[in-house]
């Protein structure tokens, strides 16, 4: 029983994170309408590109579990490199800007 359960849970797990990610995605472009021009944005804006790549590797797991295609085994640990260093560098660009 709780295989099954499991089993379900990590077949669905990346739809609904797709359908989570539309209302973050929504969020971050109701931000960047934002007209006062005093506001640091950029680090808003490599974190969306962050999520985009997110939403890049959600979509690719779904199309594997769908079976439409077979990823290499690289490619999901070069996905999560490219949003942590993403990560990492907005948190030294918000550092760089408190200090000024």
């Amino acid at each position: 029983m709780a295989y099954e359960l499991a089993y379900c849970i990590g077949r669905v797990a990346p739809i609904y994170n797709l359908i989570l990610v539309v209302f973050v995605i929504i969020l971050f472009l109701k931000l960047f309408k934002i007209k006062n021009k005093k506001t640091f944005i950029q680090p808003w804006k490599l974190l969306f590109t962050a999520v985009l790549v997110y939403v890049l590797e959600e979509i690719v797991t779904v199309l594997e579990m769908a079976g439409l295609f077979d990823v290499p085994g690289i490619v999901y640990p070069l996905l999560e490199a490219v949003i942590i260093t993403l990560f990492i560098y907005v948190l030294l660009l918000q550092r760089e800007n408190n200090k000024k």
